[in-house]
């Protein structure tokens, strides 16, 4: 039976896409079930999937829109399996309800975001980096996610593994974020061997089945999950609930359970948060960036410093809970600090946020062209004079 082990053999190099290895991740993670709908550019996720996951036991599903694959996906996930879809900016604004009833009911599940141009229909086949607080604020209320923002074929691979080990070791939603030109991008990769990754398993509820409570938790704030057909008598709803699952507008109740849902991935940080810094020790400019801009703008650092400029990077991984404290010790002596982004400055807002006092400058493009190296070196050359 060749044939079927033939797209998950990684021992050699491969030439593939970053979509390509999106799929491949998301199979290697244990993901058994995913449902989504067409859209430009993160279609080849959902074509090699139903290709991909026929062959391990999986179920491929292609819905009548957006909002129902994201249902399908909280369905799929309290059943108990490890359920992904994938989507693009005004397919992932029509999720936003359901994803925001998944992060009160903590359903795990993974989206995969692949930005394009916008507002609504925008550029379908054009790059941009203008979903960044979507994946934040989409959905009404107060509630907890994270997001990934990888910036390479390989790092989309192995995010989207991480992702639904943080999602099914957090019971929250956890969405990857990457750009057109990460999703399409081809590079070659040495992929993990086939079956060296071992599929993390959520924390199943145990014990007693009497007195059962859904959503009590212990010190790391993430209740153990009712797995379907093992007896535990379980609540699920959207309405803020007590322990017990049920409905409560009780205020005692009520920010006694919402402080716990809110706070569970501040308590987990260690292992959610993510980055990459290059040259930061003695930069005079510190450049924040994500996916295709990140990798101009680590070109851009050295190009900087060929010609005297020392310019330095810090690349967040983890988007969303941002990496605060590692931010703030990278930038506590530089100059100044330039974020390109390719929307109008979403990134930049988050950023000022959390350094304050240091000048915080934006270098932005959205009509659909990515920033180019030299032209992340001359505004960072500009600010450093004009710092001086």
């Amino acid at each position: 039976m060749n044939a079927p082990e033939a797209p998950f053999n990684r021992t050699a190099a491969r030439l593939i896409s970053g979509n390509h290895a999106c799929a491949l991740g998301a199979v290697a993670a244990g993901c058994r079930f995913f449902a989504g709908y067409p859209i430009t550019p993160s279609s080849e996720v959902a074509e090699r999937l139903s290709k991909l996951l026929p062959l391990v036991d999986g179920v491929f599903i292609q819905m009548e829109d957006e909002i129902a694959s994201i249902a399908a996906v909280i369905g799929a996930s309290m059943g108990g399996v490890k359920a992904m879809t994938a989507t693009s900016g005004p397919g992932f604004s029509l999720k936003q309800e359901n994803l925001g009833y998944a992060a009160a009911a903590e359903i795990p599940c993974v989206i995969i975001d692949v930005m394009r141009g916008g507002p609504s229909t925008g550029m379908p086949t054009r790059p941009a980096q203008a979903d960044i607080m979507q994946t934040r604020w989409g959905s009404h209320g107060d509630y907890p996610i994270i997001v990934l923002a990888p910036a390479s074929v390989r790092e989309v691979h192995d995010e989207t593994v991480r992702a639904f080990r943080l999602s099914e070791t957090l019971r929250t939603p956890v969405v990857v974020l990457y750009d057109q030109a990460i999703a399409q991008l081809t590079e070659t990769v040495e992929l993990p061997a086939a079956g060296s990754i071992e599929p993390v398993q959520r924390r199943w509820a145990s014990g007693p089945r009497e007195g059962y409570q859904p959503y009590a938790a212990g010190g790391d704030g993430v209740p153990a999950m009712a797995r379907p057909g093992d007896g535990y008598r379980t609540h699920t709803t959207g309405l803020t609930h007590s322990e017990s699952g049920f409905p409560s507008q009780k205020p005692d109740v009520v920010e006694r359970n919402q402080t716990r849902l809110l706070t569970k991935l501040a308590r987990n940080r260690h292992a959610i948060e993510s980055f990459e810094t290059l040259a930061c020790a003695d930069a005079e400019v510190l450049i924040v960036a994500i996916g295709i801009s990140a990798r101009a703008a680590h070109r851009a650092v050295a190009l900087a410093r060929e010609s005297g400029v020392r310019l330095g990077l810090f690349r967040p991984i983890t988007l969303w809970p941002f990496p605060e404290d590692a931010l703030r010790e990278v930038a506590q002596n530089v100059q100044a600090v330039l974020v390109p982004e390719m929307n109008a400055g979403q990134l930049r807002l988050e950023v000022e946020r959390i350094l304050r006092t240091t000048p915080v400058h934006g270098l932005n493009r959205y009509d659909g062209e990515p920033i180019a190296p030299a032209e992340i070196v001359a505004r960072a050359t500009t600010l450093r004079q004009e710092t001086r």
